[in-house]
């Protein structure tokens, strides 16, 4: 079964199958859990920056799929929803389920983010220090209301540390970007999708209280709830 991106390759980008058949480096290398093998490699390829997540017997388990079926069918599910939403995400460029020798086996390519970095960098780096406070809780709004426009379509992410979040900004604006929606699901209702969601980016963000003040301003801009309801 194949899950392509109807938008996925740009005319400029090289073919699937040279992405899939060209080396990388592991930036995340294969690791055992979930009773089998998932790994993502770098490719770099005719100037372009891709990701390449491998697995094999990497598996999840739901009413619908009782004995187990591969994360990445699941996660380009996520990256398509996400982004008919409105949310920016990694480009799905290419995504493939398929068992062989009775083991189910999985690729899914993404395109790089280029020009953004993760807040997770972003503070490690400094960079909050090096921008005017008013242009740092810009940022931190624009990540609640994507956020809150995710959580709204009743999707929650699952996963949400500070290396997931990505951010661009210039002088034409800030742009946010999230990623690895690997446990990603859709819930019966916008309110669960929000009550999991921010109280992972609660207990993980580490924020002074101006800065998470205004990443619930955002988040309440366009979910309409105060945040303090949910946590």
């Amino acid at each position: 079964m194949k899950h392509v991106s109807a938008s996925g390759l740009e005319a400029s980008h090289p073919p699937v199958q040279a992405i899939l058949s060209a080396p990388g480096v592991w930036v995340e290398p294969p690791n055992i859990r979930r009773g089998g093998e998932s790994g993502v490699l770098k490719v770099e390829l005719d100037g372009f920056t891709f990701y390449k997540k491998q697995q094999v017997g990497h598996i999840y388990r739901s009413l619908v799929h009782p004995f187990g079926y591969p994360t990445v069918a699941r996660e380009a599910k996520a990256l398509r929803a996400a982004a008919a939403l409105g949310v920016a995400t990694p480009l799905l460029l290419h995504s493939d389920v398929h068992k062989q020798d009775g083991e189910w086996r999985a690729v899914m390519v993404t395109a790089g983010l280029d020009g953004y970095v993760s807040l997770e960098d972003f503070y490690r780096q400094g960079l909050d220090k090096t921008i005017e406070p008013k242009l740092h809780h810009d940022i931190l709004e624009a990540y609640g209301r994507a956020l809150a426009t995710l959580n709204l379509g009743r999707w929650q992410h699952g996963c949400l540390y500070l290396k997931h979040v990505f951010v661009a900004f210039d002088e034409s604006g800030i742009k946010i970007a999230l990623l690895d929606f690997e446990k990603a699901r859709q819930r019966l209702t916008a309110m669960k999708a929000s009550r999991h969601d921010l109280r992972q980016v609660k207990r993980r963000s580490d924020w002074a209280t101006t800065e998470w003040e205004a990443f619930c301003r955002g988040y309440r801009q366009v979910f309409g709830m105060e945040v303090e309801r949910f946590l």
